[in-house]
C-alpha cells in the first residue's frame, strides 16, 4: 500500500506532512507548486504545479495538498488530516464519536473563524514586500483575531495544554497549522499564554521539526 502526498512543502501539504510523520508514515511526496508562483506556467521546463494536467487529473479543483492512498484520492488538508487519523488509529485519533465531532468542529473552526485574518497578518506583516502590504487587513485581523484566540486560550487553560481529549491530537496539528499563520502579530499571542505555550509545544514536536526542515529547504 503506497501514500502519495501532492503538494509543495510551502502550502497547506505542510499540515499533511507534519501528521504523517506523527504517524510514522512512510509516503511518497511529489512536489506540486501553485501556478500563481510561476512567471510561465505554461513553459517547456516549467515545473509540475496545479494547473499542469497531470495533476488536474489528481485534483480537478487545482489546488494543493492532495493525497492518493492506495487509489483512494483525497482533496482538502484538513480533512486528510481527519481521514489519515481516523484510518491509522492511535493517541491521535478521536477516541470516539464526541471526539471525532470535537476534531471535526476545532478544524472547521480554525478554518472560518481565523484562517484568512491569520493569514492576513503573514502576509501583510511579514512575507509581503512593504510596497504590496495593505495596513486596512491587518487592522482588520487585529480586531478580529482577539476573539477567537480567548476561545482557544480558554479551552487550552481547560484541556491540560491540548484542544480536545486531555493529549496531543489531530485536532491540535489542524489548528495550530492554522494559528501559526498569526506569528508576526505578537501582541495577539502575549494576550492568549496558553496559546503561546500550546503553539510552542507543538513546533518542539519531532514530527514538526522534521517536516519545517524539509520546507526550509525548499525553494522560497
Amino acid at each position: 500500500m503506497t501514500l502519495t502526498i501532492y503538494g509543495c512543502y510551502r502550502s497547506r501539504a505542510t499540515r499533511v506532512v507534519w501528521l504523517a510523520n506523527e504517524l510514522g508514515l512512510s509516503f511518497e511526496h511529489v512536489p506540486v507548486v501553485q501556478a500563481y508562483r510561476l512567471a510561465d506556467p505554461q513553459a517547456s521546463d516549467a515545473p509540475l504545479h496545479t494547473r499542469h494536467p497531470d495533476f488536474l487529473a489528481v485534483n480537478p479543483n487545482g489546488h494543493i495538498p492532495s493525497i492518493d492512498d492506495d487509489g483512494f484520492k483525497l482533496h482538502e488538508s484538513l480533512a486528510i488530516n481527519l481521514y489519515l487519523a481516523r484510518k491509522h488509529g492511535g493517541p491521535l485519533a478521536p477516541k470516539d464519536a464526541q471526539e471525532e465531532g470535537l476534531a471535526v468542529m476545532w478544524s472547521l473552526w480554525a478554518a472560518t473563524e481565523c484562517e484568512t485574518h491569520a493569514l492576513n497578518l503573514q502576509f501583510h506583516l511579514a512575507a509581503y514586500p512593504p510596497e504590496k502590504r495593505k495596513p486596512e487587513l491587518v487592522e482588520a485581523a487585529l480586531s478580529a483575531l482577539p476573539g477567537p484566540f480567548a476561545v482557544l486560550d480558554r479551552t487550552l487553560a481547560e484541556g491540560g495544554g491540548y484542544v480536545m481529549g486531555g493529549r496531543f491530537t489531530v485536532a491540535d496539528i489542524n489548528v495550530a497549522e492554522i494559528i501559526r499563520y498569526a506569528k508576526p502579530a505578537t501582541a495577539l499571542f502575549e494576550a492568549a499564554p496558553h496559546v503561546k505555550a500550546w503553539l510552542d509545544a507543538c513546533h518542539s514536536r519531532p514530527a514538526f521539526k522534521a517536516m519545517w526542515q524539509a520546507r526550509e529547504a525548499e525553494p522560497a
